[in-house]
């Protein structure tokens, strides 16, 4: 069966068409023909197809191709093809086996592509193989031999940055990973434990209009057990109300895929920095006993803006912590610095031009601005409350109070700009700058995995510190909550 989600015409393809054609040998088996085709060659080689396997020598050359990159994750596998200037395409989901077949037109075969078939990898989630030809003069035709049924997405960028034209093939599951069920299989504390207090001593407020209990006590010392945040504790019940439950953090390594970020002198990518320190802070999250973690991104792919504060919110996070690494236009700036979100405009120009550098990342990692998307992004990017930028500061007073223990600060305070990646309007949340990976000193520490592990038990305590005079909200509060937000807007 032939599913078309390209446009019509003369150029559409049947089963016919494919039946004709077949475009070489697969990455996995790269001398082995693809077994629906078996046979074919010889059809092929009287028709004057230029076919290519992995192991083949190419003789048609072009310059159109600059580079072809592939980002295997389990949310989706991204492949793009960078290209001199912008071409025509089209593409076609074909069932039974699942194929993906895209047509690039004015465009020849070239030795480039033969990367392309290299760099699929036999665990990647969703590409079993690929091949290659040129199917009509000046038309490259691509082929995706497909491990399950897809929902692609190709579409073209425009050339920005150190990036020329793009051709993009984003191949997502049917069937989207949920980041709520991964963390089904962690470690829970059956519902929120509550000991409440009178309701007349219900009157608290840490920062917003909503009563919000808190951990520490009005008793002394002497008169309660001490604990680590979130346990339970004996209070009088004059006393606020305690909230122990498991507490869930998100974590957002910043940038990656497309988008590497700040590079370093000495060629350090910020994209790796930042999860490399981001899975050191989660295994220290989670082997708090009354903590878990997610990650909006475990490996090298790019995570748009939005999607990341939507990763947050679906598993109903207590704080939103992004990771990431400053650079400046001198070598000589150094420290670490902590922003929150700001609803009246950046505390100063650098936080600004900071949050519009970070900002551009979608730019950078290419968002299809084409689908359906869209429209939510806006609506989460455009809500902040006051509560939430409050708590933030509260969380970023903490954070940055434990970073200069192990690093000079580039500022003193807790700074704030409009970071996109800061707008979900239920979660405290703040953006740490870890050191500044265009100075030489601080990029070889960044890249030292004792410094790494510094970094990350500094972030730990002071969200330990944090939690400890603002506990968390039960979940159903929380709830309430964002979704007040949401139709307030």
């Amino acid at each position: 069966m032939l599913k078309r989600t390209s446009r019509s015409g003369p150029g559409t393809l049947t089963e016919h068409d494919l039946a004709s054609w077949d475009g070489g040998s697969s990455a996995a088996a790269a001398t082995e023909p693809h077994p629906k085709h078996t046979g074919r060659r010889e059809f092929l080689a009287s028709s004057g197809a230029l076919l290519f396997a992995a192991s083949s020598p190419l003789f048609a050359q072009s310059s159109s191709i600059v580079a072809v990159r592939v980002w295997p994750a389990k949310d989706y596998t991204r492949v793009t093809l960078e290209l001199e200037a912008p071409l025509k395409f089209t593409h076609q989901v074909i069932r039974n086996p699942d194929r993906l077949v895209v047509d690039i037109d004015d465009l020849e075969l070239s030795s480039k592509l033969r990367e392309l078939v290299a760099k699929v990898n036999a665990n990647d989630p969703y590409i079993g193989s690929v091949r290659a030809g040129q199917f009509k003069p000046r038309v490259v035709r691509l082929v995706f031999d497909l491990k399950a049924e897809v929902n692609p997405q190709v579409f073209a960028l425009k050339p920005v940055g150190e990036y020329g034209h793009r051709l993009v093939l984003d191949l997502y599951p049917v069937t989207a990973p949920d980041p709520l069920m991964a963390l089904l299989d962690k470690k829970e504390i059956p519902g929120d434990l509550v000991a409440r207090a009178d309701d007349k001593s219900q009157k608290g407020n840490a920062s917003s209009s909503e009563p919000k209990p808190e951990l520490k006590s009005e008793a002394k010392p002497d008169d309660r057990q001490s604990g680590r945040m979130g346990e339970p504790r004996e209070v009088r019940p004059e006393n606020r109300p305690v909230v122990a439950r498991l507490v869930t953090i998100a974590l957002d390594p910043g940038h990656g895929g497309e988008d590497p970020g700040a590079v370093g002198r000495r060629g350090t990518y910020e994209k790796n920095v930042t999860l490399a320190v981001a899975q050191r802070l989660k295994e220290k999250i989670d082997a708090e006993p009354n903590m878990r973690t997610m990650l909006t991104r475990d490996s090298d792919y790019f995570v748009p803006l939005h999607v990341r504060v939507q990763k947050a919110r679906r598993v109903q996070a207590d704080l939103f912590v992004s990771i990431h690494a400053d650079a400046w236009i001198k070598p000589t700036a150094k420290g670490s610095s902590v922003f929150a979100l700001s609803e009246k405009g950046a505390t100063s120009s650098a936080a600004g031009w900071l949050a519009k550098k970070e900002n551009d990342a979608d730019l950078i990692g290419g968002v299809n601005l084409g689908t359906h998307d869209r429209d939510l992004a806006k609506v989460l990017l455009d809500l902040s409350t006051t509560a939430q930028i409050n708590d933030s500061l509260k969380l970023g007073r903490q954070v940055l109070a434990e970073l200069g223990g192990i690093n000079s600060l580039h500022k003193a305070h807790v700074e704030q700009a409009g970071f996109a990646v800061l707008k979900a309007p239920d979660i405290p949340s703040i953006l740490i700058e870890t050191a500044f990976i265009s100075n030489p000193d601080e990029e070889k520490r960044l890249n030292d995995e004792a410094y790494q592990d510094k970094m990350a038990n500094a972030i730990l305590k002071g969200i330990r510190a944090y939690f400890s005079k603002n506990p968390p909200l039960a979940k159903s509060k929380m709830a309430a909550l964002g979704e007040a937000a949401l139709r307030r807007d």
